[in-house]
């Protein structure tokens, strides 16, 4: 019951801001998986939850960053959805995080990974992946399913936001240990980065669109006013 309401409350949420389009929802294994997603928009982990075509299990969000996740508005929603598996910033807390996140996929459940480690700046352009996808995947044994989200960067209402499904990266042909986890996030990337190709947002919403767009977006390596080249490709 929980997990339907959960579903449900995300779904209608964002449905009455924004039009979410799912594609590629035959490639899903029939057992569990880890997702990687490119993650340009705070509202990206929010639609997985509410789209997801998979209903079957239940799916898990690998964040956010938190010391404390008692405080804010955000990991209040976060915290009533019970779907998320966070860790300290600066990876202190890594044997027992990698515990939490091998267990969900263990046990039949999905995690989702945003696996660039940070918000991406530009619409359709993954950052380098961060080992841990491959790490996490080998440990528990499952594929990882890469997923191309585009028009997030900047939203305004009645947008169109896809949700892109890529056949699943097996773990067949690697190498053991910290080698093989590199060699498979090196084949998500490329998954991603086909995905990605063509996708680009050009038009910035308005003064509304822009403050829900970085609502909850952090983002300290930018300065207001300064990213000439980061504006002009959004």
């Amino acid at each position: 019951m929980k997990d339907t309401a959960v579903r449900l409350f995300f779904r209608m949420a964002l449905g009455s801001y924004l039009r979410v389009r799912v594609r590629g929802a035959a490639h899903l294994p029939d057992s569990a998986y880890l997702i990687c997603f490119n993650h340009p928009s705070w509202t990206d982990p929010l639609i997985l939850l509410g789209f997801w075509p998979d209903a079957r299990r239940r799916l898990h969000i690998f964040g956010p960053r938190e010391m404390n996740m008692s405080v804010g508005k955000r990991n209040a929603i976060i915290r009533w959805g019970e779907r998320g598996v966070p860790f300290q910033p600066g990876g202190r807390d890594i044997v027992e995080v990698t515990r939490r996140a091998t267990a969900v996929l263990r046990g039949g459940g999905l995690l989702a990974v945003a696996g660039e480690g940070r918000l991406s700046d530009r619409e359709g352009e993954a950052l380098p992946l961060e080992v841990g996808v491959g790490h996490f995947a080998l440990l528990a044994g499952v594929p990882v399913v890469p997923v191309a989200i585009s028009g997030t960067r900047w939203i305004r209402f009645g947008k169109t936001v896809r949700v892109t499904i890529g056949k699943p990266v097996t773990l067949g042909g690697l190498a053991r240990g910290r080698a093989g986890a590199r060699q498979l996030t090196d084949r998500v990337q490329r998954s991603l980065d086909v995905l990605l190709q063509g996708r680009h947002d050009t038009r910035r919403p308005g003064p509304v669109g822009r403050w829900i767009s970085e609502l909850f977006n952090e983002r300290p390596w930018l300065i207001e006013g300064r990213d000439g080249a980061s504006s002009r490709n959004e």
